[in-house]
Formats: structure tokens, C-alpha cells, sequence
């Protein structure tokens, strides 16, 4: 048997799967901020003629996937698989959108790694044979999660200066198993680390460790450089995050300059939101608007992308647990 693995936690595909098509829908905060010109659609409120925020959100998330299958005019019955989740509890969001498309639905939770855990998984079942087409996506929205795992909106509470602002947005890829495109060639499924971090509202330092051990063990397994990748961006750490991945990494011998963060890049510091942006559908609006934009224009022709997630609940919180955290990785090469 010809394995696929590499090292630890790595897989490489044979047949590297192509991203055939890519759809965004953003909360106006979103769309005031500096990646605006990169996103398909833009809401005018956070309702968008819902009467709640929660049918808000299900709505975007299937408006991204349709919104993918007809940029390329694929019918929805030739995608094996929907592979998506969000941030609300038994990822209700997802669930509702799979509902209204009717195909194959896997739901994942990943917290804010869901998008490239989406993107790892469905590239395995293309590249095992199991699928020719996936639907891969992700959402999130502000309020949604400040109700679940905060506080009302409506309640003014201060946050801290090191708390992230949740990004409404979905963000979709198509996957299949040929055409043309950037193609997924690699993935680094992460660990579930715990450093003993209790502040939900300082997720930043709970994912780092995460993130920076799937980042040195993604170059251990594969044998390479940071040099390797034109950018190397992590899902959403938020500035405070950002900063302790690259004192980790530093202390660990690696030292990279073509480095950045979805939660820092998609709102300016005007916008106040603290250490920048978080949530499902962070990286997901990021990577199919801005990042792949890049690649298509010929700035970027690899990127590592780390999806990062804090897997805490309301619940486990409240009862003092400490917040584990995950970071998976995929490898877009044009």
C-alpha cells in the first residue's frame, strides 16, 4: 500500500483536489473594513429580513454554497458531500443549510478551525476516491455568538482589549476531483492542546500553542522551510494570538516573515474591534475572498492556511474548565 501519510499528522494527496469555485456573504461590519472589495455579497443589517439572527446566519451560510455552484453552473446534485460547520450549539446553522439543499450532509466542529477542517476532510474523501465534488464551508455571526457565549448585545457589556469581535459571514469552496483552479496538496490535522487558559474572552492565547504546534510539526512532516509558502496565515488569533504563535515559533528555532492572521487582516483598527476579528466564519470569508483572490491574480501561489480553534462551550466555562484548543492546516498551491 502506498501511504499518504507524511510524518505524525500529515497527508499529502496524490491527486490533489482543485478549488473549482469560491462564494462569500458578509455582515455590513465586514463589508466597511479593508477586505470589503473582496466579498461577494454584503448585507445591509444583521437581519437581512430574518426575524432572528440565528435563521440570519443559516441563510448566509446556504446563499455562499449556492452562491459557489452557480459562479461554475454546477448542479447541486452532482456534489457528493456538504462538509461545513459553525460556532452555535449542535451546529444549527449548518444543519438548517444542509436541510434547504438536500444533498449529503457532514457536520463538523472544528470552533474556529472548522473552514480548514472542511477543506482537510473533503480533500480526503476526493483524494480516496470517495467523492468527486464537496461543498466545504463555514459561518459565524456576531450576535448569534455573543447570545450563546456571552452576553445580550442589547446588555452593552465592556469587553476586554484583548477580545476578538465574531465575524458575520460564510464563506463556501467547491472541491472536485479535476478542472482548474488552486488545488489543496496537503493537510495537517491538529492537536487538541491545554494550557490552562480560563478567560473566554482571551481565546487568542488559548489557540496559540495549538496553532504553532500543527505549524512545526506541518514542516517537520513535510521537510520544509517557511520560505516554502508565499504567505502563511493562521485562522483567526486575533493580534494578541498572532503574537504568541511567533514568540512560540522563535523559541523553537523557526523564525517566519510572510506570516498573518485572517482575524487581523479583515478589520481595520478604526473599526474597534480589540485584538480583531474570530469565529467560524473569519477565515472562511478571508480565504475565499482575499487569499484565493490573491492566488488567482498570481501574487500568491502557495499558501499554508491554519485554521484555529478554541473548543470551549458556554457551559464548561461557566464551570471553570479551562479552554482546550486545536489548529489544522491545509496547503493551497497553484
Amino acid at each position: 500500500m502506498n501511504s499518504k501519510k507524511s510524518g505524525n499528522q500529515t497527508v499529502t494527496f496524490q491527486n490533489p483536489p482543485v478549488i473549482l469555485s469560491r462564494c462569500n456573504v458578509v455582515g455590513p461590519k465586514e463589508g466597511d473594513g479593508p477586505l470589503k472589495g473582496s466579498f461577494d455579497v454584503i448585507l445591509h443589517d444583521t437581519y437581512d429580513g430574518e426575524k432572528s439572527w440565528e435563521r440570519t446566519e443559516a441563510k448566509i451560510l446556504e446563499r455562499a454554497m449556492r452562491g459557489a455552484l452557480e459562479k461554475v453552473n454546477v448542479p447541486s446534485d452532482s456534489v457528493d458531500y456538504i462538509l461545513a460547520g459553525d460556532l452555535l450549539n449542535q451546529i444549527i446553522s449548518s444543519n438548517f443549510a444542509a436541510r434547504q439543499m438536500g444533498l449529503p450532509f457532514i457536520g463538523l466542529y472544528g470552533a474556529c478551525s472548522t473552514m480548514a477542517l472542511s477543506i482537510a476532510l473533503g480533500s480526503m474523501l476526493i483524494d480516496g476516491g470517495f467523492a468527486s465534488k464537496t461543498l466545504c464551508g463555514a459561518s459565524s455571526h456576531h450576535d448569534t455568538a455573543e447570545r450563546q457565549y456571552r452576553l445580550p448585545t442589547e446588555q452593552g457589556s465592556q469587553r476586554a482589549m484583548y477580545s476578538q469581535w465574531t465575524v458575520t459571514g460564510a464563506g463556501t469552496v467547491l472541491l472536485g476531483d479535476s478542472g482548474q483552479g488552486p488545488r489543496v496538496t496537503a493537510a495537517t490535522i491538529g492537536r487538541i492542546l491545554d494550557y490552562g487558559e480560563t478567560d473566554a474572552g482571551n481565546m487568542g492565547a488559548a489557540m496559540a500553542p495549538a496553532v504553532a504546534d500543527t505549524i512545526l510539526n506541518h514542516f517537520q512532516d513535510l521537510n520544509r522551510h517557511p520560505d516554502f509558502y508565499d504567505l502563511i496565515v493562521t485562522g483567526d488569533l486575533g493580534s494578541v494570538g498572532l503574537q504568541l504563535v511567533l514568540d512560540i515559533l522563535k523559541k523553537s528555532g523557526l523564525n517566519i516573515n510572510n506570516f498573518s492572521d485572517c482575524g487581523v487582516m479583515i478589520y481595520s483598527t478604526e473599526q474597534d474591534t480589540h485584538a480583531g476579528g474570530s469565529g467560524c466564519g473569519c477565515s472562511a470569508v478571508v480565504l475565499t475572498g482575499d487569499i484565493l483572490n490573491r492566488m488567482t491574480s498570481g501574487e500568491l501561489n502557495k499558501v499554508l492556511l491554519i485554521g484555529s480553534g478554541s473548543l470551549h462551550s458556554s457551559l464548561s466555562t461557566q464551570q471553570g474548565e479551562s479552554m482546550p484548543a486545536i489548529g489544522h492546516a491545509v496547503c493551497i498551491e497553484k
